[in-house]
């Protein structure tokens, strides 16, 4: 089961190539801005509760694909970009282990414990 979920997420990444291409914007641009999300993890300076929320938060699908629509909705094409980059960071991050936190601490994720080799 394990690896249809990594290849789900293989093919999501693959959608959101797809549709960072339909913007128009330069391809560099993907490699330079793939990991910004991951800015988020300044959160757990302030604790696991308030960096498990603001990781949570950059690295959610639903809220990708909510600033990807309100790109178009609003004829804003920064904020299909960001949409778009970071649906694509979220299922790289998916396809690697990497899931959405719990408050108990960075390593604890809805995919099982990173670094846990049990699962």
């Amino acid at each position: 089961m394990k690896n249809v979920l990594k290849l789900e997420e293989v093919a999501l990444m693959a959608l959101g190539i797809f549709m960072f291409g339909l913007l128009g914007y330069q391809w560099w641009l993907l490699p330079a801005l793939i990991l910004v999300p991951d800015i988020s993890m300044v959160g757990y300076l302030a604790g696991p509760k308030i960096g498990a929320y603001c990781y949570n938060l950059a690295h959610h699908r639903g809220v990708a694909i909510l600033l990807y629509f309100v790109g178009i909705h609003m004829m804003w094409p920064v904020v299909q970009l960001i949409g778009t980059i970071l649906f694509i960071h979220t299922a790289m991050d998916r396809i690697f282990g990497y899931g959405l936190k719990y408050e108990k601490g960075f390593k604890f994720t809805h995919l099982g414990e990173i670094g846990n080799t049990n699962g």
